[in-house]
């Protein structure tokens, strides 16, 4: 008996990479798939439809049920088309993970408009499409549900040469938060994995040249499988992180800080002198 039998996920960007290995995974565990993917460039440029095929043929090669999508997620129409590729083909959804993404590196001196538009869109834009259009679904079904976004370590602690791509992924931390607030009351949990993976998105980077088989897509998929299986319960709006066999969570403190008398002013000299007591955790 599979984690995910009688349930529908969605996965995009499942042709290559992270989103393969879930959809794999998935699969394996009893779900039927939507394999989503435009299969475009790491940089999002064109698209292929071969990639999201070739992953529904492994799963069907292997007893499972999938179905192919190559919509954008970065579109309304394209995240409403997507959710209604499982409506047609299964009949509801039951789990969505947001794992679409492309790359488009330059420092923050050097980024124009059209850079850090096309990763927003694809990374924020397309994870609030896509979640807005399968809650909908779910809660036309009566509530219930799994969505798994996919932030990353550059969302959580900054990368030089990624700020396009770190506020992305920062916006998914905040959204998935707020999601998980505002899905509660439709039994919706809503949490994000942090993956760090050889990927063609990372493989060039100098951290994965000696990495071999300790980093893998196959490492992250079962944190977000958990994510999407009635083992997380009512977990909600939490950050799992992935590296390798190294499994931890991000979240945002509040330091202890230091109080004034009620009601007084801070001095911007006062706050210089106090700094090291301000931001002691």
């Amino acid at each position: 008996m599979g984690l995910l039998d009688g349930k529908v996920a969605i996965i995009t960007g499942a042709g290559g990479g992270i989103g393969r290995a879930e959809a794999l995974l998935f699969a394996r565990e009893g779900a039927r798939v939507v394999v989503n993917d435009v299969g475009g460039a790491r940089d999002g440029v064109g698209s292929d439809d071969a990639p999201a095929r070739k992953v529904v043929e492994e799963i069907r090669a292997a007893g499972g049920e999938a179905v192919a999508s190559f919509d954008s997620v970065a579109s309304p129409e394209g995240a409403v088309r997507i959710v209604g590729a499982a409506v047609e083909a299964f009949g509801r959804v039951d789990v969505l993970v947001n794992n679409a993404g492309i790359l488009r590196d330059k420092t923050l001196l050097k980024t124009d408009v059209a850079l850090w538009d096309a990763v927003v869109d694809v990374h924020l834009k397309g994870t609030f499409l896509c979640t807005q259009a399968a809650a909908r679904q779910m809660v036309s079904q009566g509530g219930g549900g799994r969505i798994v976004n996919t932030t990353s370590v550059s969302g959580m602690l900054g990368n030089f040469g990624q700020s396009n791509y770190a506020a992305a992924k920062a916006g998914i931390y905040g959204l998935t938060r707020t999601a998980a607030i505002e899905l509660q009351k439709q039994r919706i949990t809503v949490n994000a994995i942090a993956p760090i993976a050889k990927t063609r998105m990372t493989e060039d980077l100098p951290m994965f040249q000696s990495a071999g088989d300790t980093m893998t897509p196959e490492h992250v998929a079962p944190a977000a499988l958990f994510l999407g299986s009635d083992l997380c319960a009512d977990r909600t709006g939490h950050v799992l992180a992935v590296a390798g066999s190294q499994m931890y969570a991000y979240k945002v403190v509040q330091t202890h800080g230091k109080f004034k008398d009620e009601g007084a002013v801070w001095t911007a000299q006062e706050i210089a002198e106090n700094w090291d007591a301000i931001i002691k955790v």
